[in-house]
């Protein structure tokens, strides 16, 4: 075998030129599939991690799937959550660790000349740990500025860098929301952008009570987020409350189509969003695996070549004992030398292009040994397939026609 290594080596420095163009082929696909397997892993593992900062185990209640006469409803004009039900739930649920009823209303924050437009959020003060929210400084609204409805809100990042452009302290600062003061008791703790490009920091918390009577002048909610105890627990948390809302809205079948309010996970969209990512990293990746396809083509057709100008070499091979087995293996080993070669070169390449996008873009990237290792199989794979047949038909040639070939 390292007689044969050794021919192929010489063999292919004859023709380095003609080697490196057939090895690029495999160069490009091996570093494309590696490069489009780091970006889908990369969305893969950006994606949790802000689900997971989101709250893994987060469950929010939401009005829908109401039909009237046959017809659907638009859930945002539905008011079929009532303040009843999340007092129900908080009561009655075994498996969540917090809830809090939600309404939010849009519209521009003003303090002083400077204005943003913004949606507050009305809720309790479990929406904090719900929402992995955490008081850089100053405090969250009390029981008691619930129960009153106080003109009190807690701000994100963003909005203190839009409203007070000099820098001054926004605690006891009082913004105005439409025509509503708001007066700042608490800042939170910067959370940065989610993997949906939602500025997280541009939010104000409100008590529910204050946006409900004070601003859009309602009894019903919009939605209830809550947690389960963990994440595990998630889909008995779902089914607790299903039923809990059931009894509540008077619905005594299972059938979801009859349900007036729709319950969905964190756990539920994290899956969702990592099978499309999966599905794109797929599609991705067999488009990148094309050009793995094509340089197989490419040293297909150089082993052509090869075989048809050696021909009398083959045949001079053959005529001092060379068996038909010898000239398969020595073809056989060229190919798969540029293959693997290449799948290296390939390989090194796709890492660095990978390591550039890392530091240079705003992707995450995430290089799987997994990807390196499939990459270097299906490459030493297109080697072999490939190779066999100009290897095969080599081995096959009459040794006297050969001599006489021109």
């Amino acid at each position: 075998m390292g007689n044969l290594i050794s021919i192929a080596l010489k063999a292919l420095g004859n023709n380095k030129m003609r080697c490196f163009l057939t090895m690029l082929g495999i160069i490009i696909g091996v570093s494309s599939v590696i490069v489009m397997l780091a970006i889908g892993q990369g969305s893969k593992e950006s994606i949790k991690e802000q689900v997971s900062e989101m709250g893994s185990n987060m469950i929010m209640i939401h009005p829908g799937n109401m039909k009237r006469g046959g017809v659907a409803q638009d859930a945002s004009s539905m008011q079929s959550l009532k303040l009843k039900d999340y007092e129900n739930l908080k009561e009655e649920c075994e498996y969540i660790s917090a809830i809090s009823p939600v309404v939010n209303s849009s519209g521009q924050l003003i303090y002083g000349a400077n204005n943003h437009p913004c949606s507050v959020n009305g809720c309790n003060e479990d929406y904090l740990e719900i929402r992995k929210y955490k008081i850089n400084s100053g405090e969250m609204f009390t029981q008691e500025d619930i129960r009153t409805a106080a003109k009190v809100c807690v701000v994100g990042k963003t909005v203190v860098d839009k409203l007070f452009t000099d820098g001054e302290d926004p605690l006891g600062r009082t913004i105005r929301f439409g025509s509503i003061p708001l007066t700042i008791v608490g800042v939170l703790e910067s959370k940065g952008y989610n993997s949906m490009g939602q500025d997280q920091d541009d939010c104000v918390i409100a008590p529910y009570t204050t946006i409900q009577k004070r601003v859009l002048a309602i009894t019903h909610l919009q939605s209830i987020f809550a947690s389960a105890i963990s994440e595990e627990l998630t889909d008995k948390a779902t089914e607790e409350m299903t039923k809990i809302l059931r009894r509540n809205h008077r619905i005594e079948t299972d059938d979801t189509d009859l349900d007036d309010f729709e319950i969905r996970s964190q756990e539920e969209l994290a899956t969702m969003m990592s099978s499309m990512s999966d599905i794109m990293t797929i599609l991705l990746s067999c488009v990148a695996g094309i050009s793995l396809i094509v340089g197989g083509i490419g040293i297909m057709n150089i082993m052509y070549v090869s075989v048809t100008e050696r021909t009398k070499e083959i045949g001079l091979r053959m005529s001092v004992g060379a068996r038909g087995k010898d000239i398969l293996l020595q073809f056989l080993v060229e190919s798969i030398i540029i293959s693997v070669a290449g799948g290296i070169l390939g390989i090194v390449f796709g890492i660095a292009v990978s390591s550039f996008l890392a530091i240079f873009s705003t992707w995450r990237i995430s290089i799987s040994v997994f990807s390196i290792i499939i990459s270097f199989l299906v490459c030493s794979i297109v080697g072999i397939f490939f190779g066999w047949y100009p290897a095969k038909k080599a081995s096959r040639l009459n040794p006297i026609e050969a001599i006489r070939y021109e």
